[in-house]
């Protein structure tokens, strides 16, 4: 399991490390992560839905997807956490022979 992050002080002068910056949708599909993808889509559907100039006929369209791509990001992050646990459970197979039966 991961170590949790520490606090610190900041010394005079330290400047706080760049924030991480969200991918496009476009840069997640050229060299993200499927989870990055997904992330960028929701954003992106996030804006649409909340943007007052959306045609009323185009918004339960993209509240519906917007639903489906917040379950699908939660089965990534399920999926990672279920093989990060178990990786560590797992037992290496052994060599089989015949002469043990």
């Amino acid at each position: 399991m991961a170590e949790p992050k520490r606090l610190r002080a900041v010394a005079p002068g330290e400047a706080p490390p760049p924030a991480k910056h969200a991918k496009t949708v476009t840069e997640a599909a050229k060299d993200g992560t499927p989870r990055e993808l997904l992330v960028a889509m929701r954003d992106r559907v996030a804006v649409a839905v909340e943007n007052p100039n959306t045609a009323a006929r185009d918004l339960a369209a993209l509240t519906k997807r917007l639903r489906e791509i917040t379950l699908d990001i939660e089965a990534v992050d399920a999926r990672a956490k279920e093989e990060g646990e178990d990786a560590a459970d797992v037992v290496a197979d052994e060599d089989w022979s015949a002469e043990a039966l």
